[in-house]
């Protein structure tokens, strides 16, 4: 049986890639950081939804970045902006795909698995560095240098399956695999119960998607 760590946030970019990696045959096993963010309430979506999708274990790692801070997701003192920001917006958490793909490795290599999936996109994204394709190419070589199984030749394969989908085909695939997007939450700033806020950029690119998908939003809105 072929062996996947996913990276899942319990949002909808996440949940989509576990479940293309369900559908192409991956023993599945999900992985979360509690880092420190502003809501705790997507871990709780991520929990279900690896359950729901059907992955064998979950794991949730604690990770405090706001000890470093730099990002407005990470220090409360900074706002997380409700227009669009030119550049790298203050919503990029320094180092932070580095670090979860790191850690995905690590566990990776205990379960002897041959594949790490994670849900970056390069189309439909806020402009972070860490969610290119260089950057995916580039953490897998480091993958394969850096462990026991990659110097002992069981390569392993970093997939992005959604880097170049736009919102409304990662809704679409993920509606024909099953997917319940009403249980995912991607707001930055989403309150206690998992609502959204509705005008920060990761709301923003959601509804933008589910528009031009065809498919009725089924995000639960602050307001």
């Amino acid at each position: 049986m072929k062996r996947a760590v996913v990276l899942l946030s319990g949002g909808l970019d996440s949940v989509t890639a576990l479940a293309i990696a369900k559908e192409q045959g991956y023993e599945c096993y999900t992985l979360s950081f509690d880092y420190g963010q502003r809501h705790e309430a997507e871990l709780t979506a991520a929990t279900k939804l690896s359950k729901q999708v059907g992955a064998v274990e979950h794991k949730v790692i604690n990770i405090d970045l706001r000890t470093i801070g730099g990002s407005a997701l990470t220090d409360n003192t900074v706002a997380v902006p409700e227009q669009h920001q030119e550049g790298i917006p203050v919503t990029y958490v320094p180092a932070r795909n580095t670090i979860f793909l790191s850690i995905a490795l690590g566990w990776a290599e205990v379960l002897q698995a041959n594949a790490i999936f994670v849900g970056v996109n390069a189309v439909d994204y806020s402009g972070y560095p860490d969610c290119r394709p260089e950057f995916v190419a580039a953490f897998e070589t480091l993958a394969n240098l850096a462990t026991k199984a990659g110097v002992e030749g069981n390569k392993l394969e970093v997939h992005a399956p959604l880097m170049a989908m736009n919102k409304a085909d990662i809704i679409r695939t993920g509606t024909r695999l099953g997917i319940d997007y009403s249980q995912t939450i991607s707001c930055y700033q989403a309150d206690k119960n998992g609502r959204a806020c509705g005008r920060c950029d990761s709301c923003h690119f959601r509804k933008q998607g589910f528009e031009q998908a065809g498919i009725a939003d089924p995000t639960l809105y602050q307001s």
